[in-house]
C-alpha cells in the first residue's frame, strides 16, 4: 500500500472594507483569476520585490570599479583599526575558557 504525501498548504485570510473587496474582486475578474488567486500573486510579487529590496545591493559601473579597486588594493590599518583588533584579540584570549564561541 503506497501512500502519497498531499503537499502542506497554509491558509491566508483577511477582512477588507467593502470596497477594497469589490475592487479586488474587479481586478481579479480582468485577469481572469478567482479573487484568492490574484491575491496570492500580488502578494508574491510584491513579497519577492521587497526581498529583493531589502536583500541586493547595486552599484553603479562606477561603485563597482571603486569597490573591486578598495577590495584588490586595500589601505593601510589606522592605528585605530591596530587598537580595536588588539583588545578583541585580547578579550578573546580572556575569555577562551568560557561557552562564547568566538568562531565566525
Amino acid at each position: 500500500m503506497s501512500t502519497a504525501t498531499a503537499s502542506k498548504q497554509d491558509r491566508i485570510g483577511a477582512r477588507v472594507p467593502r470596497e477594497v473587496y469589490e475592487t479586488l474582486c474587479r481586478a481579479a475578474e480582468l485577469t481572469g483569476a478567482t479573487v484568492n488567486q490574484f491575491l496570492v500573486q500580488a502578494a508574491l510579487k510584491e513579497a519577492r520585490e521587497v526581498i529583493e529590496r531589502e536583500e541586493v545591493i547595486r552599484l553603479s559601473p562606477r561603485d563597482w570599479n571603486w569597490l573591486l579597486d578598495l577590495m584588490e588594493n586595500p589601505g593601510k590599518p589606522s592605528a585605530r583599526l591596530k587598537a580595536t583588533l588588539a583588545r578583541y584579540q585580547k578579550a578573546r584570549l580572556d575569555n577562551a575558557d568560557t561557552a562564547f564561541d568566538w568562531q565566525p
